[in-house]
């Protein structure tokens, strides 16, 4: 399947383009076409308003599309953010958990999943509260691990979470609701028949059919 621009207007659409193609980063991912952010109509992008405000409904569309819980949500791609079908997840996590195994005991990213698993779902800067990241220059690093934590399907965004300004209605960027996998989906849900290495030949085999006009070595590195 191609993926064409300029035809999506709205979150029902964007949806599923996604349950189509089984994957799809939220912004540029190196790849020409390959973005909900290329994918969408032009009145579905970032623009500014006159008051100073922005919209963006692409930006508000993914956490409709994250709480619809068809597909799973996260930096994935080359350590940049977008979305994983259910039907593809078993195969991506399955391949991407023999590259990135378990935290070793002891370890900072084994103390990270230990409170989160204990607390269920937490925003970034709660997690990075609980585990002592308060210090100087402590985010940035914090952040790091978060990623690539993410990067080895060991979190996921459960949702996004907005404050409240003083007539109820929800403004900024919003913080990611982190949690497992496991505890979003089930475990059964992350499992696969097949081999890390058959997972890896299959998403292969689909991302050359996806996206003829990138290289391998721009596939490989999606893949991860």
């Amino acid at each position: 399947m191609k993926i064409t621009n300029k035809e999506i207007y709205s979150c029902a659409q964007l949806t599923e383009l996604i349950h189509q193609i089984g994957f799809l980063p939220l912004l540029s991912s190196g790849i020409r076409g390959f973005s909900a952010e290329e994918a969408v109509s032009d009145e579905c992008r970032y623009v500014l308003l006159p008051d100073g405000g922005w919209d963006w409904p692409l930006w508000k569309w993914k956490g409709e599309i994250v709480t619809d819980g068809q597909c799973v949500y996260g930096k994935f791609f080359d350590k940049k953010a977008g979305f994983v079908s259910r039907d593809w997840w078993p195969d991506f996590y399955n391949y991407r958990r023999s590259k990135h195994p378990v935290p070793g005991e002891g370890s900072i990213e084994e103390a990270i999943l230990m409170t989160l698993r204990e607390n269920g779902s937490m925003i970034t800067r709660e997690l990075r509260a609980a585990c002592a990241f308060t210090g100087p220059k402590m985010r940035g690093k914090f952040d790091g691990y978060i990623t690539r934590l993410q990067m080895g399907c060991h979190i996921v965004t459960e949702d996004f979470v907005y404050p409240l300004d003083k007539n109820g209605h929800k403004y900024g960027w919003g913080w990611s609701l982190l949690t497992t996998p496991e505890a979003l989906l089930g475990v059964e849900s992350c499992k696969c028949e097949r081999s890390p290495e058959e997972s890896r030949d299959r998403l292969l085999a689909h991302f050359r059919t996806l996206l003829p006009q990138a290289s391998d070595k721009q596939i490989l590195r999606i893949i991860g």
